[in-house]
């Protein structure tokens, strides 16, 4: 091999190499739940791969919520605790490399862990909506419904010509999943659709972790968002039934 294709290979893979590090320092990044969240929860029942709210008595079905980008599974434990409180066994995974596209089928698991919720709702924030949306086109025999938190599907995963129950839930002043980015991609949504906008809104407090870079200020705080994300949630589950 001539020395400057050795040279030009060798500085490839040093390159490769440096790129796949600092990707992986990035998704390391995460966003931690706040004080105030942790102030709010209870210890829900924890494992390596799931954080769980499981309600008192039986469970009316099962929610899952992917978590967004970079964003830890807890900074979703009030939103999960009080949809437990409503009957419903809840739960959040942790994602490989904090990218829920990475790991789409996460729900099944979950799924197979409590097969007594007989009814499945997948769902997600921004990514997480991406990956629960996927889940929920590939497995509609095992699911009953799509809950978008300031997200959409892929044009790959149209639900456009199908009749699955779809809530989407958008916030005004969400710097990132914009109004008029859930307008263009509406066709995208099924005709059993219900769209919900939460004035003075924005994206992080879809979750409860702090501020988020690209994001606008919420004009509202963030349990009170997380309370109204909660009530629209529960009416439109109990429109399904």
């Amino acid at each position: 091999m001539k020395k400057w294709l050795k040279y030009m290979l060798l500085s490839l893979l040093a390159l490769i190499s440096v790129g796949v590090l600092f990707f992986f320092i990035w998704t390391q990044q995460t966003y931690e739940p706040s004080e105030e969240m942790t102030r709010l929860v209870k210890e829900p029942n924890q494992t390596d791969s799931w954080v769980v709210h499981e309600p008192r008595g039986n469970a009316k079905g099962g929610i899952i919520i992917y978590p967004g980008a970079k964003v830890e599974p807890e900074a979703y434990s009030y939103l999960a605790q009080q949809l437990a409180s409503n009957g419903y066994i809840t739960g959040i995974p942790n994602v490989t490399l904090n990218l829920p596209i990475l790991n789409t089928n996460k729900a099944k698991e979950m799924m197979d862990r409590y097969p007594e919720a007989g009814e499945w709702y997948v769902g997600g924030h921004s990514l997480g909506g991406v990956a629960a949306a996927s889940f929920v086109k590939e497995h509609p025999d095992k699911t009953d419904g799509l809950i978008l938190l300031a997200s959409y599907p892929t044009e790959g995963k149209s639900f456009a010509d199908t009749e699955t129950p779809i809530l989407s839930i958008y916030a005004e002043n969400d710097g990132l999943t914009t109004e008029s980015k859930i307008k263009e991609t509406k066709p995208l949504l099924s005709k059993e659709t219900t769209l919900h906008k939460i004035e003075g809104g924005n994206h992080a407090q879809f979750g409860m972790y702090g501020s988020q870079k690209g994001d606008q200020p919420a004009e509202i705080p963030a349990k009170t968002q997380q309370e109204i994300i909660v009530r629209t949630i529960h009416k439109w589950l109990e429109d399904q039934s």
